[in-house]
């Protein structure tokens, strides 16, 4: 049946594990960088002692048992097969809550948030804070199918999204989401408010406003300082995948070694970690998150995602502010994530936001790096529209 929701588990074949394990090592490294920081990318004495940590000690199969203790499944939506976590609590009142990750991310930034958030009261919390929570892989990332024609941009996958979460038999849900899942959360959030109790947005998309250019906020100044930044020097990245993603996904399918310096520079440029992207994440979770990546050969099929969408994304946080979204919000802006738009910007889009804070802590994977932090904001403000 196409509406079918099948279980299913992950089982990756041992010589796709040894065949990695021999691209590494035969690895035809470039020169050392000529400056001693990470101005020019990713530092090749790093970048080798991480990958001779990948081929040589780092244990997928761990990480697979972890993720097969939870319940997945496979379904197919408007044509493309997608891989999700669907895991219920066990509390009658629970909120059903679809969990929705970006790039360069995948489920595996949820691992450590799944069991706080479906039963709270096993990890000191109330049994009201429960959620039912599903977590999907983007079409072309993870495990989820790879989309075979043009079309699958952020409206779509929501559309997807909704169908999941009916299918599923929620009439009434929570949507969350940072990276593409906070413009896919706002999506159905906007298409099917009848259903979404609330969004909760880590941050809510709005551009500056230029009302306020005469009267910024310190706050207000530096944002605009990061994203000005970010388009300096931190940008390129987005220009490959948004114009020519097909050029760029042959290296990062084939080469170990460039995918995980493509992924492994956004976690030290994106999280909160003092110049080093250990300080915030283990060399195991970083390398989690990249199995995501390599094992399904997904580097051109995420990259496009970019060029079906990214344009479009970007004129919400950099450009102008042209929508409004009526649905509940709930806002988290965490201190190293980039954009960092004011209350009073985000309130020109988003005319309903019920919970706004600024943790002091944090970077663009919230969930991953502070998972402690992140559930609290997510309770926080599903409290208020349950």
């Amino acid at each position: 049946m196409s509406d079918a929701v099948t279980p299913t588990r992950l089982d990756v074949p041992e010589p796709e594990l040894a065949d990695l394990r021999d691209r590494l090592a035969r690895t035809r490294w470039p020169e050392s960088e000529t400056v001693a920081d990470w101005s020019q990318g990713v530092p090749l004495d790093y970048l080798r002692r991480l990958c001779r940590y990948w081929a040589e000690e780092y244990d997928w199969r761990a990480t697979e048992r972890r993720l097969n203790a939870l319940p997945q499944f496979r379904t197919t939506i408007d044509g493309l097969g997608i891989h999700f976590l669907h895991v219920r609590s066990p509390h009658e009142t629970a909120l059903p809550l679809v969990l929705t990750h970006g790039w360069p991310g995948s489920i595996v930034e949820f691992l450590k948030v799944i069991g706080p958030l479906t039963d709270p009261t096993a990890h000191g919390g109330r049994a009201s804070d429960a959620f039912h929570v599903v977590c999907p892989s983007l079409p072309g990332y993870g495990f989820s199918d790879k989309p075979a024609g043009p079309g699958w941009g952020v409206e779509r996958i929501a559309a997807a999204w909704i169908e999941l979460m009916a299918r599923l038999g929620y009439d009434r849900y929570g949507a969350q989401g940072g990276d593409w899942g906070t413009t896919i959360t706002t999506i159905i959030g906007r298409r099917d408010p009848e259903h979404v109790a609330g969004i909760h947005l880590m941050p809510p998309l709005a551009a500056p406003d230029p009302a306020t250019f005469g009267d910024l906020t310190d706050a207000e100044r530096a944002a605009i300082g990061a994203l000005e930044q970010a388009q300096a020097w931190e940008d390129g990245y987005s220009l490959e995948q948004s114009t020519r993603p097909q050029t760029i996904g042959y290296g990062l399918v084939d080469s170990p070694a460039l995918l995980c310096a493509w992924i492994i520079e956004k976690f030290r440029s994106w999280t909160d970690c003092d110049g080093h992207p250990e300080n915030a994440l283990t060399r195991d979770e970083l390398l989690d998150n990249l199995m995501f990546y390599w094992l399904p050969g997904s580097g051109a099929s995420a990259a496009r995602l970019y060029w079906e969408s990214f344009k479009q994304v970007q004129r919400l946080f950099a450009g102008a502010t042209t929508d409004q979204i009526g649905v509940p919000a709930g806002c988290s802006v965490f201190p190293h994530e980039n954009p960092r738009p004011s209350r009073r910007w985000a309130e020109r889009r988003f005319t309903d936001i019920r919970y706004w804070n600024e943790p002091d802590r944090g970077g663009h994977f919230a969930a991953f790096e502070q998972p402690e932090v992140f559930v609290e904001e997510v309770r926080a403000f599903f409290r208020l529209v349950r």
